[in-house]
């Protein structure tokens, strides 16, 4: 494969969860310590959401690991069950035994109960994690909330571990939802990673690889424009990376350049170019809307300019005073080219107008165009 083209070992920009890779940024270990924290305060719910790709499964695998061993973890990974389900997968999960081929949701919350209270017995917890938790539906999402109710006098038997994604966050606040809402003592929302934390997140990846620090694969261009392409999400600079390197070693290049990371994102994402795409949107729109504004601008204070008496040797009597020493031929080319005139004249002085306007000491020391100049060069065009 091209890896080895590059000098590396293997290949660093895998999609596959790696613990070998893990690349922990400011942000990745405040989401952790919340979950900790979550966990050893003893509360009901705990909340992690983010974006697609943003490493909520990299911090759910920390979180793992690093829990104390007198902590039973029930996990569920397919969050689209009804109640029912949700409840014999928890029990199976913990080991429970409910004895039934279809049990009830009375029976399933009984045979849970006893178990709680047991391991609380023993010195042990019990944390229940639900990742894709956006998929819930509401039935659900309520069940889940009386397991909650299962309680001693200082602390809850059940701690659930929410993970989802932001849409998670709009269901959690719908009124009907409001009493779970409450319940939840911590919460953290994982973003994107910045422009430095995205620098050093290529870096921990290819020095993991076997890249040497000295042979940079990326420029510092390139590595800003993987960052725009991006949006900062590792999943997806991932991706573009995996392909911009595939690219530079079918073109021979020791180095990928700006334009590979363009290309090898328009492959992977295809229309849905992301951050980069909304940028490049507002960067063609932002001169047209400036236009815009300029025009209606003018539109709004044509009236004022048109209302006003023109007086003579003015400005204002300009427009008036040129097609009355102008002798105009009863033709239509000349009657066109004076309305023409006319109507540019007429546009001069209100751009003229708005910039003394926006530039009051310029407009002092300006200087206003002679009628009897304005008349000659009338003359001359007609």
């Amino acid at each position: 494969m091209y890896y080895s083209y590059f000098g590396l070992k293997e290949a660093p920009f895998s999609i596959a969860v790696n613990p070998r890779y893990l690349y922990m940024s400011p942000r990745h270990r405040d989401a952790l310590a919340h979950l900790l924290y979550g966990v050893g305060a003893g509360g009901g719910f705990i909340l992690l959401t983010g974006e697609v790709g943003t490493g909520k499964t990299t911090i759910n695998r920390c979180f793992l690991e690093q829990i104390p061993d007198n902590i039973n973890v029930a996990m569920v990974l397919n969050p689209a069950l009804d109640a029912r389900e949700l409840l014999a997968t928890v029990c199976d999960e913990l080991g429970v035994d409910y004895g039934h081929d279809q049990p009830s949701l009375k029976t399933l919350t009984d045979a849970l109960h006893q178990f709680l209270l047991a391991n609380h017995q023993q010195g042990r917890k019990t944390v229940l994690m639900i990742d894709e938790a956006q998929h819930l539906n509401f039935d659900v999402l309520e069940q889940i909330r009386l397991l909650t109710n299962l309680e001693t006098h200082t602390e809850k038997l059940l701690q659930i571990v929410l993970i989802g994604q932001p849409e998670l966050l709009q269901m959690l606040a719908r009124p009907e939802l409001r009493q779970l809402n409450q319940r939840i003592t911590a919460r953290y929302e994982l973003m994107p990673l910045n422009q430095e934390e995205t620098r050093a997140y290529v870096s921990h990846r290819l020095q993991v690889a076997g890249l040497g620090v000295a042979n940079p694969l990326f420029s510092a261009k390139a590595l800003s424009r993987l960052h725009r392409l991006s949006g900062g999400i590792p999943r997806l600079i991932n991706v573009i990376c995996d392909r911009a390197l595939l690219g530079a070693y079918g073109k021979q290049q020791s180095q990928v350049t700006p334009e590979l990371l363009e290309q090898a994102a328009s492959e992977v994402l295809g229309n849905e170019r992301g951050p980069a795409k909304n940028l490049a949107l507002w960067r063609m729109l932002l001169p047209l809307l400036g236009v815009m504004v300029l025009a209606a601008l003018l539109v709004y204070r044509w009236p004022m300019f048109a209302s006003q008496e023109a007086e003579p040797g003015t400005e204002q009597g300009l427009s008036q005073q040129v097609p009355a020493q102008v002798n105009p031929v009863k033709s239509g080319r000349t009657v066109g080219a004076s309305a023409r005139l006319n109507c540019g004249l007429c546009f001069g002085l209100c751009i003229r107008r708005l910039r003394c306007r926006m530039f009051p000491a310029r407009a002092s020391s300006a200087t206003v165009l002679p009628v009897s100049s304005a008349s000659s060069t009338v003359g001359r065009h007609l």
